[in-house]
């Protein structure tokens, strides 16, 4: 997730202090008709700890619901977490995610870490090195990206909770570990670099099980094809590509991804997982947190900023997986469905996302559930 285009936002976008109801419906969802199938429907918890520490409730109509056991009713099979090296907040940290993937395991559902090799938000325009690797030689940088992954799957596996997945960084379009891993620009001769330091991450997740996926990370499909060229280029193994699509940070509609995700299918033969998505239900706000996406944001055309708006982009972009040749589209992951409105109305340090959620201004499930069913 880009982290920057939290504080762009705040500037670009005047949204005014003041709540707005959201949409929403006291009915349970009901699966619609011709459901395009793909094999991962995913969400991305990681707020989930911290949202439940303040005693936020969800709701399915009125009734209270378990997260954990409502996603999975819905048919969310895979979720994914961010973990970072020695976070401030005291969240996304190994212990965290260690107890939240033993509360997935005992709900059945499978999980998929995301490394961010960071003390905080790694992402397109941030990828500091963790303070405690701040004075480390490339040399012992490198190899404390293999021992420090090595360490975390391992631990993962004596509790029998490994994960499926593990996303080698996150949103790494100009590389990770800066500057020592960043590529592009000024920094294109440094591809090796960056390379030896995920094949190193990479190697890691094989070492403790072979079976485990490894992802790679792109945030858009813009110059990806360059990026993954790239890293083919470096002779980097890897499993899936992943790659963020939010259409209104993006520049691209359905129409366009579609030939995108087919270009790269096509070029790679890797499978590709939409690995951040999300689209407003509502313009409104529900806190004094100012929201990365308004009243301004530009939508796609056919999709309005309501309930059924952000079904139908779900149900659009499962039917775009679907239509990736070779079955090489795998699945898609909403960013951060559960993050309400969670610190209360007058919060100015909320929810930035409350309207691109996937539960209401009152915290019911939205309607938008239905695009995860089997």
């Amino acid at each position: 997730m880009k982290k920057m285009l939290f504080s762009i936002c705040i500037i670009a976008l005047v949204i005014g202090c003041k709540k707005s109801s959201g949409g929403g419906t006291d009915q349970p969802p009901v699966l619609p008709p011709a459901m395009a199938a793909v094999q991962y429907r995913g969400a991305d918890l990681s707020f989930l700890p911290e949202i439940e520490q303040a005693g936020t409730k969800f709701y399915e109509g009125t009734t209270q619901v378990d997260a954990i056991t409502f996603i999975k009713s819905k048919g969310v099979n895979l979720v994914r977490l961010r973990l970072w090296h020695n976070p401030t907040t005291g969240h996304s940290n190994y212990v965290e995610i260690e107890t939240f993937a033993q509360r997935l395991k005992t709900a059945g559902i499978s999980w998929w870490l995301n490394i961010h090799y960071s003390d905080t938000w790694a992402d397109p325009a941030n990828q500091t090195v963790p303070a405690a690797w701040q004075a480390a030689t490339f040399s012992v940088l490198a190899d404390s990206v293999y021992n420090y992954t090595f360490n975390v799957l391992y631990n993962l596996k004596a509790k029998n909770v490994l994960p499926a997945i593990v996303q080698i960084g996150n949103e790494t379009n100009s590389g990770m570990l800066w500057d020592k891993g960043k590529v592009g620009g000024s920094f294109d001769a440094n591809w090796p670099n960056y390379a030896t330091l995920i094949k190193k991450g990479a190697a890691a997740v094989k070492a403790v099980d072979p079976a485990v996926k490894v992802m790679l990370h792109f945030a858009g499909t813009i110059g990806a094809d360059w990026f993954f060229n790239n890293i083919k280029n470096q002779g980097v193994n890897y499993d899936i590509m992943g790659l963020s699509y939010y259409s209104f940070w993006h520049n691209r509609n359905l129409t366009e991804l579609q030939t995108d995700l087919n270009t790269l299918a096509a070029t790679f033969t890797k499978d590709i997982f939409v690995a951040e998505t999300a689209y407003p239900f509502t313009t409104g706000w529900n806190d004094f947190t100012n929201n990365v996406i308004g009243s301004s944001a530009p939508l796609l055309n056919g999709y309005e900023a309501t309930p059924a708006g952000q079904l139908k982009f779900l149900t659009d972009l499962r039917t775009v997986i679907n239509k990736v040749p070779n079955n090489r589209g795998i699945g898609f992951c909403y960013w951060s469905p559960e993050w309400t409105a969670y610190r209360g109305a007058t919060a100015t340090n909320g929810s930035a996302w409350e309207n691109l959620a996937l539960f209401d201004f009152g915290n019911k499930a939205l309607e938008s559930w239905k695009a995860f069913a089997q």
